[in-house]
């Protein structure tokens, strides 16, 4: 468990090395096989044979979080606060044996993990661009339970502690040192023990910041009145941008300013009653079952086809060199991928390659990448315009824009240079996978594969299946997107998919809204209040109007004679054809662009669109936005398209953008209530139709 180690220099090193596991987790069972060791390590500092300790790992990682599954059980206020108290006194008896303390980071320290790092009086990370350290818990609806917030406080200060606690980042060892969670690296295991000796050696204080009688925070205090009005700008601009509908984020922010007016100790026991508040709200439930256990069962291969070898794409093609195709490059390069980039021309390629080395340069400045990595991941990347130079590759990627004839027609120039076994995926958001296939050479081998803008940044893929798509292929656009960090969905090929399907609920329902006389600006900030990222009116002009109605017209032909006409489709109409503003492409939709692209609602709205509602009731306009994609994403479980709730729940937050408080469509009628939400159901539907009925999938949810 603990294994003890000392040396002539009375400096003893504590390898951790939990038996039966393949990871260390900071557990009770871990604190209670410290306490015997730290009454011993007091004992011999008592008896001057103690100069100092390090602590290490003896497996891959150093130390990770604690039992999440028992956080999303916990109910109880007292009982959390009773064991974040219990993490706290152990962590500073840890960090008060006398004598000073250094972490040595040979592994992943994240949450949980990483406060006992930062209980130790010094930290040593192993320079390993793989290791992630910090704390990440506030993007599952958590704030750190042992008291990292109030030492970041103390170490960093409120202004640098703030965005570090806030953005949730797992930080690579060379990041963090910018950022100053760690002290210093080390370049190999050896080094990094002899460095932490080197350092206890020669600084024999154990007292840390907040020990110390005249102790300073950096920066100060939320009492001092210009910091005071900072700290009080920060809270402004934290409730507009998320409406208060995050517990943790803002308890972050409330907790440092607290905290700082306040003893270490004192503000330790404040720490805890958030945490408490925090961990036994619904918000955390929600975004742990899905930001960490739907999440966790799609990476072991939930909806993948069974039977199948595992696919390990080393060379990928990829056709087009824009935005979209040159993000999925730099994605593949990023995950130790070879990557061919083709275009209709050698300049327009290298433009790509040059998009991938901005990226690349983006990266080593905030020290993801390290400067010398630089031209070993660009020496990856080979830009052409002949499509003769895919024929070594695994799978080739069709990124051009949104054409049939054009995709098709570069979709055979590639197959003809493809072996019998290699994958063809298309990048599409609106053409049927099966209709795009109709002339692949190898159509079992034909997939696609939907990416979501910034491809490089986003978190899933829909990976759709057509008519003639085997299985096998299936599992190997499965294995390709868990390759470069994706979780993906499989999705059957009909109208929408899955994202661009519900999604459209959405944007129809703020458009039935406008044309029922509400006005566009209460519109757009309600869709904000309800937790989505943007209003309807403007997702709309993003997308283009034209597609929003396209997507209608498929689910019209999709669904013939039961198909039912959403009342938003008249306003659409009128808006493309009559008014003719067809969204931001065209720089006139809802809003008015600049040539800069910044948007402003049109003025012209309210004359086309007159604002006839004097009495608007905001619960029920929030209502409808989530739940006429709630009951969408039913419809879609109920008719297939997708079978694994937990992509339905993914695919919601991080595919169209559904609040990520929900913790997604299903887990939001769970923690609304399934028959409570029935019944506002059936409200809403007496009040505007048919599209408010509950599909039946919906109704037979457990519990």
């Amino acid at each position: 468990m603990i294994e003890y180690r000392k040396d002539t220099d009375d400096i003893v090193t504590l390898i951790l090395d939990m038996s039966g596991r393949q990871s260390n987790l900071l557990n009770h069972e871990l604190v209670s096989a410290f306490k015997p060791v730290i009454a011993h390590l007091q004992s011999e500092k008592k008896a001057n044979r103690l100069r100092g300790i390090i602590i290490t790992s003896g497996k891959k990682d150093f130390l990770r979080q604690g039992d999440l599954d028992y956080l999303r059980q916990l109910k109880d206020p007292e009982v959390a606060f009773r064991h974040a108290q219990d993490l706290k006194n152990f962590l500073r008896d840890l960090e008060v044996p006398g004598v000073p303390v250094v972490a040595a980071i040979n592994g992943d320290a994240l949450g949980t993990g990483f406060e006992l790092a930062l209980a130790c009086h010094h930290r040593i990370a192993l320079a390993d661009p793989k290791i992630r350290l910090g704390h990440p818990e506030v993007k599952i609806g958590l704030i750190p339970s042992g008291g990292a917030v109030i030492r970041l406080l103390w170490l960093l200060g409120i202004e640098r502690a703030y965005p570090l606690l806030m953005e949730g980042r797992r930080y690579s060892p060379q990041e963090a040192i910018k950022v100053g969670i760690v002290d210093a690296l080390a370049d190999s295991p050896a080094e990094l023990i002899s460095r932490a000796k080197k350092w206890l050696l020669g600084n024999p204080d154990s007292r840390r910041p907040w020990d110390v009688i005249d102790g300073e925070i950096p920066g100060g205090t939320a009492a001092e009145p210009n910091l005071g009005h900072r700290i009080r700008l920060l809270t402004a601009r934290l409730s507009a941008d998320t409406y208060d509908l995050y517990p943790a984020a803002r308890a972050i922010i409330d907790l440092l300013a607290e905290g700082s007016k306040l003893d270490f100790e004192t503000a330790s026991r404040l720490d805890s009653r958030y945490y408490a508040q925090i961990v036994t709200g619904e918000v955390s439930k929600n975004m742990i079952s899905t930001f960490w256990f739907d999440k966790q069962a799609i990476r072991a291969g939930l909806g993948r086809p069974k039977g199948y070898g595992k696919f390990r794409p080393r060379r990928v093609g990829i056709i087009g060199a824009g935005q979209m195709g040159s993000g999925i490059a730099f994605l593949c390069l990023r995950n130790g991928l070879e990557v061919v980039l083709k275009d209709v021309s050698q300049p327009i390629a290298d433009r790509g390659r040059d998009f991938v080395a901005a990226k690349i340069d983006e990266y080593i400045e905030r020290g993801t990448f390290q400067p010398e990595e630089r031209e070993e991941l660009l020496g990856r990347i080979t830009t052409t315009d002949k499509s003769a130079d895919f024929e070594r590759c695994d799978i080739v990627v069709e990124a051009v824009f949104e054409n049939k004839s054009i995709k098709q027609k570069v979709t055979q120039e590639a197959e003809a240079h493809l072996d019998e076994y290699a994958v063809f995926a298309t990048n599409t958001i609106s053409i049927p996978i099966t209709e795009l296939g109709q002339n692949s050479l190898r159509p079992e081998n034909y997939i696609g594969i939907h990416f979501f803008q910034p491809a490089e940044k986003t978190n899933v893929v829909e990976v759709v299946r057509g008519d003639h798509t085997s299985e096998e292929t299936v599992a190997r656009a499965f294995d390709f997107a868990t390759s470069i960090r994706k979780l993906p969905l499989i999705v059957a090929d009909t109208w929408g998919f899955l994202a661009a399907r519900v999604r459209n609920t959405y944007i129809l329902e703020g458009v039935t809204m406008l044309n029922e006389g509400y006005p566009a600006a209460l519109i757009e900030n309600m869709g904000r209040q309800a937790g989505m990222k943007i209003g309807p009116l403007a997702l709309a002009d993003e997308l283009g109007l034209d597609l929003v109605l396209r997507y209608e017209s498929q689910a019209s032909e999709h669904y013939g004679d039961k198909y039912q006409q959403h009342p938003a489709v008249p306003a659409l109409r009128k808006m493309l054809e009559d008014i003719r503003r067809g969204g931001r492409q065209k720089r006139a939709g809802f809003y008015d662009y600049d040539p800069a692209g910044r948007g402003r609602l049109w003025m012209g709205v309210a004359e086309h669109f007159p604002v006839t509602k004097e009495d608007y009731d905001r619960r029920r306009m929030r209502d409808r936005f989530l739940f006429c994609q709630v009951i969408e994403s039913g419809w879609c479980l109920q008719e297939k398209v997708i079978t694994e709730p937990a992509a339905a729940n993914l695919g919601s937050v991080y595919g169209w953008g559904f609040p990520k408080y929900t913790g997604g469509v299903l887990r939001y009628v769970e923690s609304y209530g399934k028959e409570a939400f029935i019944a506002r159901c059936g409200e809403l539907k007496e009040r505007y139709g048919q599209r408010f009925t509950v599909p039946k999938y919906l109704r037979e949810l457990e519990g």
